[in-house]
């Protein structure tokens, strides 16, 4: 994984503007409205709900926040009903990127997609185009400066939980899990009080795409900045080499 910190980039959101806060804070919020109409309001019972519960925290929202979202999310039978709806399409010279969405207007959401692979001199692929190339894994990120485990400790505490790697950084740990065992492993380190600087179940690449020329990496930054933006988009995963 080196070359490619996720740690890096989790530091560098975190120190965007308040926008990207107000941005994060919507993401998280429409997770925990599925979250809670999949599984119910009780996050003892509600796995799911745990795991956006503690991304929430983990990217400071406010605990009276996460509580009217989830009260909201239980009290309101009429409330917005969100569709999770993948895109995947190409950047320049081939990058692959896939696009997650949560949207109560299918059609917005798919023009406002294009809009940003076209204004980046990408385009929209069909399903399947380029998901095979990453493999779909649970990816827990530590910060070594929070942590006071050493990473022996760490790896045999992830390993034991249901971890199938860890891998170490300069300045952080990596612990993948499969999809399915994501939340017990996070539960675990949560349990062993591991500060997490991230939590989630991602897209990594099996491979990755260098772009050298300017011009290009001016169109893949329009591309994945217009989808940053986007409040439908949840997540946003590619394998160009920053």
């Amino acid at each position: 994984m080196s070359g490619h910190s996720k740690f890096a980039n989790i530091k560098h959101k975190k120190e965007r503007n308040d926008a990207a806060k107000g941005k994060i804070f919507t993401v998280i919020g429409r997770e925990i409205a599925v979250a809670v109409k999949e599984g119910g309001p009780d996050p003892a019972n509600n796995s799911k709900l745990r795991d956006v519960i503690a991304k929430a925290k983990a990217n400071n929202m406010p605990n009276d926040t996460i509580d009217r979202g989830i009260k909201k999310a239980a009290g309101d039978a009429g409330s917005v009903n969100y569709e999770n709806i993948t895109y995947e399409g190409y950047g320049p010279s081939g990058v692959a990127i896939i696009v997650d969405t949560l949207t109560d207007n299918k059609n917005r959401t798919a023009a406002n997609v294009r809009n940003a692979f076209t204004k980046g001199g990408g385009n929209v692929g069909t399903t399947g185009c380029v998901s095979y190339m990453f493999d779909k894994k649970g990816q827990i990120i530590i910060d070594k400066e929070e942590c006071e485990m050493d990473g022996d400790e760490l790896m045999m505490l992830a390993l034991d939980a249901g971890a199938e790697d860890f891998s170490e950084e300069e300045d952080s740990f990596e612990v993948l899990t499969d999809p399915d065992s994501f939340s017990q492993v996070r539960e675990a380190l949560e349990k062993a009080g591991v500060p997490m600087a991230s939590a989630d179940v991602t897209m990594i690449p099996q491979t990755w795409v260098e772009l050298t020329d300017e011009e290009d990496i001016k169109k893949i930054n329009r591309i994945l900045d217009l989808l940053d933006e986007d409040d439908d988009v949840q997540a946003t995963y590619h394998n160009w080499d920053e």
